[in-house]
């Protein structure tokens, strides 16, 4: 598979669980948890997160 297409699987993946997205981008690291925080927050910021993580190369 691609980069391109593997970033898009991840983040249809965030749009249904934010911190799945992330995990699959850098394993159970620091932003993991950060986006398990932010999502117990409040789905929007987890997102957000998530999407950011995942597009920042």
């Amino acid at each position: 598979m691609e980069e391109t297409s593997k970033d898009f699987l991840r983040i249809i993946l965030s749009v249904i669980i934010p911190p799945v997205g992330v995990f699959l981008q850098v394993g159970l690291g620091l932003h993991f948890w950060i986006n398990i925080i932010l999502t117990l927050l409040g789905y929007i910021p987890g997102l957000i997160h998530a999407v950011w993580i995942i597009t920042k190369k």
